[in-house]
């Protein structure tokens, strides 16, 4: 019976995982399964500036491939993964604040907001991040609530 008991549980737990990758990959901002259009989310952190990883650095997070620049980047994402992840899976944190739509970004054009990662559209003069320094209070709670709509 224990033994029973611990198969359901695995089996739960396995079926919980992949649907959640299968959410993620569903929700997220992706181009052929890659996050953040192949730019390293550890290199926003380490270095404040966008680079572009290489699909022979690319490790997986929950149904998720992002790449990287450098194998030390690789490895710290691994360590604490959901630590790296930009918000909102990676849609502009601008749009999903004023009206929750899932717009594109500029992954070169971010912040940093709490030892969190933030992407904004920036194209054809229309550069979203200027728009969110303006009420960045009101669009971050509005955001957050948009995206748990979204993810619940």
């Amino acid at each position: 019976m224990k033994d029973l008991m611990l198969a359901a549980a695995l089996f739960a737990s396995i079926s919980a995982c992949a649907q959640d990758a299968a959410f993620r990959q569903k929700n997220f901002n992706l181009s052929g399964g890659v996050g953040i259009n192949g730019y390293d989310p550890v290199a926003y952190f380490a270095l404040n500036k966008a680079i572009k990883g290489t699909k022979d650095l690319a490790a997986a997070f929950e149904g998720v491939t992002y790449y990287f620049s450098s194998v030390a980047d690789k490895e710290e994402f691994g360590k604490h993964p959901e630590k790296y992840e930009p918000q909102y899976g990676g849609w502009c944190a601008y749009a999903m604040g004023k009206d929750g739509s899932k717009v594109e970004v500029d992954p070169e054009t971010f912040k940093i907001i709490d030892g969190k990662l933030f992407l904004f559209y920036n194209r054809f003069f229309n550069n979203t991040l200027k728009s969110w320094d303006k009420d960045e209070e009101g669009l971050h709670h509005r955001a957050d609530a948009n995206w748990k709509k979204i993810t619940h």
